[in-house]
């Protein structure tokens, strides 16, 4: 089952929340693999041992910093109140 843009987003998305929840700051290394909770798994997604999603909220953050000004305006607002530094 292919994932579509919104899933992805939203997987992403709850990355970003959780590394900052925990770390404070949004500056995860690229390589950094987050693992989300079972209710927040996606159908599509490549899944660890343990049932969890592994999202890397670092690889992505770093592409959407990149492409900042074709952001939707809502996903921008999402990502300015976790205190994103674009």
């Amino acid at each position: 089952m292919k994932q579509t843009q919104d899933a992805k987003w939203a997987a992403n998305l709850a990355a970003a929340r959780q590394f900052h929840a925990r770390e404070g700051h949004l500056r995860a290394p690229r390589k950094h693999a987050e693992h989300l909770e079972a209710a927040e798994v996606v159908p599509g997604r490549q899944n660890g041992t343990d049932g969890a999603m592994v999202v890397k909220p670092g690889t992505r953050l770093d592409n959407v910093c990149k492409r900042a000004a074709k952001l939707p305006e809502q996903r921008r607002t999402d990502l300015d109140q976790l205190g994103m530094r674009w």
